[in-house]
C-alpha cells in the first residue's frame, strides 16, 4: 500500500469527516420544529391520534418455529450439497445430519 489515503484508518476518518459535512450541510435544508418543540418527534403516532403509550404487543410465538425451520433446511441444504461423494465417512455423517434434522423438525411441528 503505496499510498497514505488507502490506509484503512484515514480512509475512515475521510469517510466520515464527509458524512459529517453532509449531514450538517443536509440539515441546513431540512424544515426546522414548530416553535422549537422537538419533543414530539419520538412520540407514537397513528393516523392522528395522539397516543399516550404504545400498546402494541406483537407476537412471535408462531414466527420462530418457521424461523427454526428455515435455518435448519438452508444449513442442511450447505451441509449435503457440499459434502464429498467419494469420502464414505462424509458421506455417513451428511446421512446422519440428514437424519437428526428431520426428527428435530418433525419434533417442533409436532402439533
Amino acid at each position: 500500500m503505496n499510498h497514505w489515503l488507502l490506509w484503512p484508518p484515514v480512509a475512515f476518518l475521510l469517510i466520515l469527516a464527509v458524512a459529517l459535512l453532509k449531514l450538517r450541510g443536509l440539515s441546513i435544508l431540512s424544515f426546522p420544529a414548530k416553535g422549537g418543540n422537538v419533543g414530539g418527534q419520538r412520540k407514537a403516532y397513528a393516523c392522528g391520534e395522539n397516543i399516550k403509550e404504545n400498546r402494541a404487543q406483537p407476537d412471535y410465538s408462531q414466527f420462530f418455529p418457521f424461523a427454526f425451520f428455515f435455518t435448519i433446511m438452508h444449513v442442511l441444504a450447505l451441509v449435503v450439497a457440499t459434502v464429498p461423494v467419494r469420502d464414505w465417512s462424509a458421506v455417513q455423517i451428511a446421512v446422519g445430519y440428514l437424519i437428526c434434522s428431520a426428527i428435530g423438525l418433525f419434533i417442533l411441528f409436532r402439533r
